[in-house]
């Protein structure tokens, strides 16, 4: 029989047997996906190529196998248990009827939304920033246990802490004693979390990667372990590749099962459970709103420009949509104690590597540096615009749009 607490090579069908029924509180599977593909990824710390095959004879060679790992997966599990099954779009809607029909319609708890920011691409349609996770339990009595994350900045949470009833209308109104002093509700935990978890993709540089292709996140993981087991608790990965689920269960006191036909896979389960490494994310740590620090003056010259923001760079703050030269345009608004001397310092030194062919500077002080500073500018890239004409213009050109709108509506 299979050991807790072990990464194991081989089939997982077959290697299923080995494990005693009944005995998994939790399973977590990242099949392939049927991408029919030969999936690949130098890892710089192994110093070699990782390596999966993803192709199949057809989608009935693939679905095949998937229910056959799905019925092997549900002997395994506690009657209390649950599985997750992580898919995308390419065969999720084959996959969601293979589970009702192997756990049951009924079985289903939720469709849990994994959404991340990642590079864009060339195809027509929407870009791809988000995948599936099918939750399902073994039967109606399965453990849960409810996280809760922070309530909107916009909530008033003096509002939410007081208790509400129905008046005779059926209208919400806030509870009163005799007294006519509003009755306080329950203690507030927080937003239960919901069924779309926006977690960040691995950042190439982070030290948790390890260089296998489709490695997940441990932050996934971790919030999957955490809603659907407790400490002691068994976690079975059948298709492990390079060991998050184990090593993620390992560090929040759960037992593991590993189970994966690549050896490679097997011995980089065994090397970071060894030696765990994982990678904490600023953007779950501090928020979104972490992360927009730019100045608020400068955001209407950018809106006027039709420019993209950037966020924490000091001496660009924005590029324009549009291309000149099939080149990038950098933006730059100067600070309202900054010398104009200094702003174009911090513009040509931040576009040093960018190779932008021309450069924009928004003047917003009222000073008589320019005309001396214009003659020391060397750069033919850069020009110089006053933030005041700017405005100008665009009201101007505003003028026009609502006069041009006038008469084509009065015609």
């Amino acid at each position: 029989m299979i050991q807790e607490n072990s990464v194991n090579f081989g089939n997982n069908i077959d290697l299923l047997k080995n494990v005693k029924d009944c005995t998994i509180q939790c399973i977590y599977i990242d099949p392939p996906f049927f991408t029919q593909k030969d999936h690949s990824l130098y890892s710089e710390k192994h110093k070699k190529e990782m390596k999966f095959s993803d192709k199949w004879i057809n989608l009935s060679d693939y679905l095949k196998y998937i229910k056959n790992l799905l019925s092997e997966c549900k002997k395994k599990l506690k009657d209390d248990g649950t599985i997750f099954l992580h898919c995308d779009k390419t065969a999720s809607h084959h996959i969601r009827v293979l589970l009702d029909e192997v756990f049951g319609a009924d079985k289903f708890i939720n469709e849990i939304i994994w959404t991340y920011r990642r590079w864009s691409n060339s195809r027509d349609g929407l870009l791809n920033s988000h995948q599936n996770i099918y939750f399902y339990a073994k039967s109606k009595s399965f453990k849960f246990n409810k996280l809760f994350t922070d309530y909107s900045p916009t909530t008033n949470i003096d509002q939410i802490l007081q208790s509400r009833e129905r008046n005779e209308n059926g209208k919400s109104i806030y509870q009163t004693d005799t007294n006519g002093n509003v009755i306080l509700g329950k203690e507030k935990k927080g937003v239960p979390l919901s069924d779309v978890w926006e977690i960040p993709y691995l950042n190439p540089k982070a030290k948790e990667r390890v260089g296998y292709p489709t490695q997940k996140p441990y932050l996934l993981l971790k919030q999957i372990i955490e809603i659907s087991t407790s400490e002691g608790d068994i976690v079975l990965d059948p298709c492990c590749g390079s060991g998050t689920t184990c090593v993620t269960a390992k560090l929040l006191n759960r037992k593991y099962i590993g189970i994966d036909i690549s050896n490679e896979a097997i011995d980089i389960s065994k090397s970071r459970l060894d030696n765990p490494v994982v990678t904490s994310s600023a953007l779950l740590k501090n928020g979104k709103e972490d992360y927009y620090n730019q100045d608020i003056y400068k955001v209407p010259y950018l809106e006027i420009l039709n420019a993209i923001p950037v966020q924490r760079n000091k001496g660009i703050d924005g590029f324009l949509k549009e291309y000149f030269n099939n080149k990038p345009v950098a933006v730059k608004i100067q600070g309202h104690n900054q010398t104009l001397q200094s702003a174009v310092s911090e513009l040509l030194n931040s576009t040093q590597s960018k190779k932008c062919e021309k450069l924009i500077l928004i003047k917003t002080n009222d000073s008589t540096e320019l005309s001396l500073f214009n003659n020391e500018i060397k750069d033919d890239r850069l020009t110089i615009v006053d933030s005041f004409s700017l405005i100008a213009s665009k009201l101007l050109e505003n003028d026009k749009s609502n006069s041009l709108r006038t008469s084509v509506c009065s015609g």
